[in-house]
């Protein structure tokens, strides 16, 4: 390492977000610092052969930051410790839960000067869907208070301005601590290019992992209902169905499996194809998001998008009616998102009109290399 660098160490709970979500932070990272992650095995050569023509130092663990494990998160707990004293970070960026609760407290103890840990959503622990889950969200909070309680080297990285105003709500954080709001992780707009949608065979695209709180219930519901009134119609998804707690059914996959209602394309690592493909993107999302990445790729392409009025969500829908991209919807409001999915199979037009104002919306709000800027200077290294 170039001893007249900063290091900076990175820890996250997935290894494909490092290079999806990442990728250009890093880039930017790398200019000037020695950079490190610490992250779940990568299990794709191409994550990893990039990260090494960047010249970021590797370091594996076997964190799964979706199961409850005691013995498993303390021995990550233990690596990270081990880790930090082994590399010595100016700045550590942890981001998802895990990695910020457990990375935080151990960053405070080496006593590292900056700590910016990037909270990108809530997720269930503040949101009210299920009674099964609030012991798991009752410790979640106590650890998240413990973890962020103040500390001058600390500033806290949001994605929506509800995340930061929740926080203070619960008591988690106060006004007193350091807390800076980003517009989500950004989109990269020279990689997502404009492609006018095809609005003479219209089809709805959602891209998300197989959760109940993702909507993907109401989606399939939705597009059974419009494929009786316009069975031209076309609806696909995007995205895994993986051991998560909050899993849809069995039986919910399985009619998505085999009924023609939906054309189910499963998990791809390049969305881009699918979404020039597609007229509309939709995400019915109440899991309590950052800002949906899946949502910035659509506009980012020039697609219009419905989504719910949901924490994150809503930061992607223009408020103007004269810049409007697209439309917010009731959570689990089936009968709201037919009607708007109505509407652009009756209003073909504005499609378009709402794609193109959908790009712009992205170019002036969430173009990665300003959401990049914010990064860097939150993190000391401009």
């Amino acid at each position: 390492m170039d001893n007249n660098k900063k290091n900076v160490l990175i820890a996250c709970d997935s290894s494909h977000t490092l290079l999806e979500f990442r990728g250009k932070l890093i880039e930017e990272l790398v200019k000037g610092n020695n950079v490190a992650v610490f992250t779940p095995t990568i299990s794709r050569q191409q994550v990893r052969d990039k990260l090494e023509s960047l010249n970021v130092k590797v370091y594996e663990n076997n964190l799964n930051g979706s199961n409850v494990s005691i013995f498993a998160d303390l021995k990550y707990i233990i690596q990270l410790h081990k880790l930090i004293k082994k590399t010595k970070p100016d700045v550590f960026f942890p981001y998802t839960f895990k990695p910020v609760i457990y990375g935080t407290m151990i960053a405070k103890i080496c006593k590292i000067a900056c700590i910016t840990p990037m909270l990108t959503g809530l997720g269930y622990n503040f949101s009210n869907n299920g009674k099964k889950n609030r012991l798991l969200s009752a410790i979640t909070k106590i650890l998240l208070k413990i973890s962020l309680k103040g500390n001058k080297g600390i500033r806290i990285i949001f994605q929506n301005k509800d995340d930061y105003h929740k926080l203070l709500e619960t008591g988690i954080i106060s006004q007193k601590q350091e807390a800076f709001v980003v517009n989500g992780s950004g989109v990269d707009l020279s990689h997502y290019e404009y492609t006018e949608p095809d609005t003479s065979n219209i089809s709805f695209l959602m891209i998300s992992r197989l959760i109940n709180a993702k909507g993907v219930k109401e989606y399939y519901e939705a597009a059974k209902t419009i494929r009786h009134k316009y069975p031209d119609a076309k609806f696909k998804l995007i995205g895994s169905f993986d051991n998560n707690i909050d899993s849809i059914t069995l039986e919910l996959f399985s009619k998505i499996l085999f009924d023609d209602t939906i054309e189910y394309i499963g998990r791809v690592d390049d969305v881009r194809p699918y979404i020039k493909n597609a007229s509309i993107v939709v995400l019915p999302s109440y899991y309590g998001e950052g800002v949906p990445r899946c949502i910035l790729e659509g506009m980012a392409m020039g697609r219009a998008i419905i989504t719910c009025d949901s924490v994150g969500c809503r930061e992607t829908i223009h408020n103007s009616s004269v810049g409007r991209n697209g439309f917010l919807v009731p959570v689990r409001n089936v009968s709201a998102l037919v009607l708007k999915m109505e509407y652009y199979l009756n209003n073909t037009a504005d499609i378009i009109l709402y794609g193109l104002n959908g790009r712009s919306f992205a170019k002036e709000k969430f173009d990665v290399n300003l959401v990049n800027a914010d990064m860097l200077r939150i993190m000391n290294l401009v």
